[in-house]
């Protein structure tokens, strides 16, 4: 394997990561998870030519560790687990350890080196701004997690405890608020033109607009297709032989996905070009909800377009 075919799998936990080099000879397997062994880590694999570093999303463990590498000049894809996982068992590995979950990793990011739609797997990592918006929009989330949850206690809670609830959901709403107004300060200062330019289209409100901003990075830089795979609103084919299965939506992140939902939702009766199309759909005889998931995607590819040409919505041009 030559210097350029390098390539390193790591797996992240909350006090170390263990490392898998294929190509090259790594004398420490094993790192602190935190500012000094992020940084032995990088002095360890600069020298080796490293083509591809992969290590999977471990909910924020892995976010500085990927920004150092990155820093650094190294190629770094933070994959999803479950992609990792299937790989794994696809090579027959059912083994499941740190120490062996990075090496299937380093094989993974072998693969993923000879593709040559590598580039979709390189998300591009956030800056700080970034980063702070997206733990705004993380928290906002949560808390509605929380109001829901006691929402729904308070009904079937005795009378007699309702108050101790209400003085909860009351807290959670104050604590919403100040998110809520914490994250359009942060848009308005930081990504004013981008927002504007997102908004623009009927149907994507602060919160929509803020979520695409946030954990959406690649908007703009990818083509349709691509961009619609990215989020799991492209039908997936199910056929075999003479069957044709069912085309149906999955994998992709979930989070954006139901913020487009919404959107969809709202666009829908709101805005003319979806309507249109939404109605057309109908017409056609499509079920509401798979015509509405259409719509989710022509609206997402519309703003992955305004972005790219930095061109606002445009209703006669994307009615046409």
């Amino acid at each position: 394997m030559s210097v350029s075919s390098v390539v390193v799998g790591i797996d992240v936990a909350k006090a170390h990561v263990d490392v898998a080099v294929l190509g090259a000879k790594l004398d420490a397997q094993r790192f602190d998870n935190q500012v000094e062994g992020h940084s032995a880590l990088t002095a360890a694999l600069k020298p080796l030519g490293v083509a591809l570093v992969v290590m999977e999303a471990t909910g924020g463990y892995e976010t500085e560790l990927a920004c150092t590498l990155h820093a650094a000049g190294l190629s770094v894809a933070v994959v999803n687990p479950r992609q990792a996982r299937d790989f794994a068992r696809s090579m027959g590995r059912l083994a499941k350890t740190d120490a062996v979950d990075a090496q299937v990793l380093a094989e993974f990011a072998a693969v993923l080196l000879r593709r040559d739609d590598l580039a979709r797997f390189l998300r591009p990592l956030a800056d700080p701004q970034q980063q702070w918006l997206a733990a705004l929009i993380t928290r906002r989330r949560q808390l509605l997690g929380m109001l829901l949850a006691e929402r729904q206690r308070l009904q079937i809670t005795p009378k007699g405890l309702h108050p101790s609830i209400e003085a909860i959901i009351a807290a959670i709403q104050a604590q919403l608020d100040d998110i809520e107004g914490q994250m359009v300060g942060h848009v308005r200062t930081h990504f004013a033109e981008l927002d504007q330019l997102l908004q623009s289209a009927s149907g994507i409100g602060p919160v929509a607009s803020a979520t695409l901003i946030a954990e959406l990075p690649e908007l703009g830089r990818l083509n349709r297709r691509e961009i619609a795979a990215l989020v799991g609103i492209a039908p997936m084919a199910n056929d075999s032989g003479s069957s044709k299965g069912r085309r149906r939506i999955q994998g992709g992140r979930f989070d954006l996905r139901r913020v487009l939902y919404m959107a969809a939702l709202t666009a829908i009766r709101r805005n003319p070009v979806i309507k249109a199309f939404y109605e057309r759909l109908i017409a056609a005889g499509k079920l509401p909800k798979v015509a509405l998931v259409a719509c989710m995607r022509k609206l997402l590819i519309i703003l992955n377009a305004m972005v790219r040409t930095h061109t606002p919505w445009n209703n006669s041009l994307h009615g046409a």
